[in-house]
């Protein structure tokens, strides 16, 4: 996720700096912009300059030191709040005192993240869909604190990167994965009780639901230690048995079939 928000803010004429504390990481993410740019270029949606002056538009940093001049923050770490308190904590030492600092959780309580900030007036959710340079929505979270003024700037810098806002507030998985990840949870339960093989839950969504992927796919892609989390937080949030992960789900994770990322999910994937 960190690699295409970074993707999309330069292709729109931001200079950008993508952080890791991990330097493999920030160049893994660096090398994906590299490829997922080269193959615009060759589907033509960018020509070879403009490949060329958005990639010179990209930094890459180690340190969180690296936000000192930043206008807007974007943290996409990953779905564990401790390590999102702990970031935004450091930014409101380390950012500017009128930058923006967005998270693009994709169920945390943005009420929460603020509350270790200096400024929960400038804390928005911001949270892109994946595969971002290819998806529209960006999900614009109010937290409890969250100004007017922060909605309004954040609106206008999702639509200047050609992506369509949608502002909701505060909640457990706010919208988005409120509604797509019980699906996802009982598709792995259909699986899990023997009433149909992954393949085949994701062909009845597809043919019959008009889904352009199937929500065992769609989990695979996202990562299911994502999907667990999620389910997590609206379990601890909502309610513990309406909300309850797949037993088989949480096998996976805890054997390391993550999705595409690990190379094992519902599916197999070589690359």
């Amino acid at each position: 996720m960190g690699n295409g928000i970074a993707h999309v803010f330069a292709q729109h004429g931001w200079d950008t700096v993508l952080i890791d504390v991990s330097v493999d990481a920030v160049q893994r993410g660096l090398a994906t912009i590299e490829r997922n740019t080269e193959r615009q270029v060759t589907k033509g949606g960018l020509t070879a300059d403009q490949r060329r002056g958005l990639l010179s538009r990209i930094t890459t940093h180690g340190s969180l030191d690296a936000v000192k001049d930043a206008d807007i923050v974007v943290e996409a770490a990953a779905e564990n709040p401790k390590t999102k308190f702990d970031i935004f904590s450091a930014l409101s030492r380390l950012s500017p005192p009128f930058a923006i600092l967005a998270s693009n959780t994709s169920s945390i309580s943005i009420s929460e993240i603020a509350g270790h900030t200096d400024r929960p007036g400038q804390v928005i959710g911001m949270h892109f869909m994946n595969p971002v340079p290819i998806m529209q929505l960006v999900e614009v979270i109010r937290g409890k604190e969250t100004s007017n003024e922060t909605v309004k700037k954040t609106m206008e810098v999702a639509k200047a990167l050609n992506k369509v806002p949608v502002e909701v507030n505060d909640s457990p998985g706010f919208v988005s994965n409120r509604v797509l990840m019980p699906m996802i949870n009982e598709a792995i339960f259909c699986v899990q009780d023997g009433i149909a093989t992954a393949e085949a839950v994701d062909l009845v969504m597809k043919l019959g639901m008009s889904h352009p992927l199937g929500p065992l796919a769609l989990a695979d892609l996202i990562g299911l230690d994502v999907c667990l989390s999620i389910m997590k937080v609206l379990q601890d949030g909502l309610d513990r048995g309406k909300y309850r992960p797949a037993p088989l789900l949480e096998k996976m994770v805890a054997a390391g079939q993550l999705g595409r990322k690990s190379g094992q999910g519902f599916y197999a994937y070589r690359d």
